[in-house]
């Protein structure tokens, strides 16, 4: 029993580390999007930037936070825990080589085709003949390359990550902040538009990004050296798991994708409206739901491997209850807090009221499927762990035939923010299926006490929200007001609903030793 409160406590260690850096990064993604609202606004060439930026940010989520990670780590750390050193540089060595050539190839092709993948994404663009079309595949030719750069950092990032680095490949992302941030405020002016300077802050992100973790691998004597290992049996076996997890663990960032093909078909700024009110939503899942997957991807494929199901059932349990936690806290603030987070970050510049009401909308939809969002990125680990693709890429079927369905159901009556609340509704759909399975597969088991853990939760989100709903000044006072007097509310708002939930946890029994399992 003290073995496992260690290894838990370890895990919470972890995971803090973890959600600390990627709060640093986050905060800095926040700051980026309040200087790109300033400097541009919700028009048609920002539309044009979050399209060119989405394609390839969408492949950094597939692979820093997806199918490659979900497939390269359980067999990386098989080889860690079963084999030598040699062994496991051999296996870097060969799908480096491998990963590159194939990143390489659809670099070349996506770079060429970037009119094509234009119409993909935006055909609303094309169709309606907009300048934001041309400019969307113009920007596409320089951001495309960083899906090759990014995705190799990701491969980096894993291998860290197997080893308990995790620290490093969290706080990575910041690099990418930093480069858009100077590149909206120092090169923007250089450039006609001046939004092409964001591509190239793009492209350059990518290439800072890959050579900062190269001296942290150096260390763990595990450098790459590109190798063609096309038939070697670790790489054939990754190819295996990474191609239906591709699909399978990236639901939501389909979903989000296929929001925006919609959204180009609606009045101009939607786009952008779903791509602000995403990016706040994106803080509490990062922080606090990537960090908790990423620290127990590799713990669960170490309890595999070991044979030890109770302890493997022991770490779900845990992450599900510290989503939980933070998940549910965090929805209920987006929700009720759309108007005043939103003025208070981006409501600068080009930025108009109807911008801010028009966002608040869809960030209101995303907030109701956050903690869905968080749960799929804790319990698809407990698939992928054990090397089992098949049964999350089935669901994943079923959640994406949904979301599609519930799109064109909430697109008429809602718009943009119709949109958003399918995404929301499919991933609660695709995280109760998950658990569902994990439960009938006989590999997780309720630990004791979840009914006083749902007790405690109960009240003090109850309190919370009647915090924020009796003290958030109305909307309008938060659009009159000046920036210092927003933050001022806003950080006190933050800091007594931080201090009511926790005294009402511990009022109900809750203390530190318990979230370590």
């Amino acid at each position: 029993m003290s073995e496992q409160k260690s290894k838990s406590g370890g895990l919470l260690r972890s995971s803090l580390i973890v959600g600390v850096m990627t709060m640093l990064s986050r905060v800095l993604g926040l700051i980026r999007d309040v200087v790109v609202a300033g400097y541009f606004g919700a028009s048609g060439a920002s539309d044009a930037f979050f399209v060119a930026f989405k394609i390839p940010n969408f492949l950094r989520r597939l692979f820093a936070e997806g199918a490659f990670a979900q497939a390269f780590v359980p067999v990386l750390s098989e080889y860690r825990t079963q084999r030598d050193l040699a062994a496991v540089q051999a296996l870097v060595n060969r799908v480096a080589g491998s990963l590159g050539l194939v990143l390489l190839l659809v670099t070349l092709a996506g770079s060429l085709g970037a009119p094509f993948l234009a119409i993909l994404f935006a055909p609303g663009f094309y169709m309606s003949g907009s300048e934001s079309f041309g400019l969307a595949a113009d920007m596409l030719r320089i951001t495309f390359p960083y899906l090759m750069l990014i995705s190799l950092t990701a491969f980096c990032g894993s291998i860290l990550n197997a080893y308990e680095r995790f620290a490093v490949p969290a706080f990575t992302p910041v690099l990418l902040n930093i480069c858009l941030i100077g590149s909206a405020v120092y090169l923007s002016p250089l450039f006609d538009p001046p939004i092409m300077a964001l591509a190239w802050g793009v492209f350059m992100a990518g290439a800072v990004q890959l050579a900062f973790q190269l001296p942290f691998l150096a260390r763990i004597r595990l450098l790459p050296r590109p190798q063609a290992g096309w038939k070697d049996e670790g790489v054939r076996r990754i190819l295996r798991l990474m191609l239906p997890a591709l699909f399978g663990v990236s639901v939501a960032q389909i979903n989000l994708l296929l929001d925006t093909v919609l959204a180009s078909f609606l009045q101009q700024g939607s786009v952008s409206w779903l791509y602000y009110s995403d990016r706040l939503a994106e803080l509490p899942l990062g922080v606090f739901g990537i960090a908790i997957a990423t620290v127990i991807l590799p713990s669960l494929s170490r309890k595999h491997a070991e044979q030890s199901p109770e302890k493997f059932s022991q770490m779900l349990d845990w992450a599900l209850r510290m989503i939980l936690l933070i998940g549910i806290p965090a929805s209920v603030a987006l929700i009720v807090l759309s108007k005043p987070l939103l003025t208070t970050l981006f409501y600068y510049g080009e930025m108009t009221p109807r911008d801010i009401d028009m966002a608040s909308m869809s960030l209101q939809a995303y907030g109701l499927g956050l903690l869905a969002f968080m749960l799929i990125k804790v319990l698809a680990p407990g698939y992928f762990s054990r090397q089992d693709m098949k049964t999350p890429v089935k669901i994943a079927v079923i959640a994406m035939v949904a979301n599609m369905v519930f799109n064109l159901i909430l697109i008429y009556p809602l718009a943009h923010a119709g949109l958003a609340l399918a995404t929301a509704i499919s991933a609660f759909l695709n995280a109760g299926l998950l658990l569902r399975g994990l439960r009938k597969q006989g590999v997780f088991h309720w630990s004791p006490g979840w009914g006083r853990w749902l007790v405690q939760l109960g009240f003090a989100n109850l309190s919370l929200a009647a915090l924020l709903l009796y003290f958030a000044p109305a909307a309008n006072d938060w659009l009159a007001a000046g920036l210092w007097q927003r933050i001022e509310w806003m950080s006190l708002l933050i800091v007594a609903s931080i201090g009511v939930y926790l005294a009402v946890l511990m009022l109900f029994g809750l203390r530190p030793r318990h979230l370590r399992g």
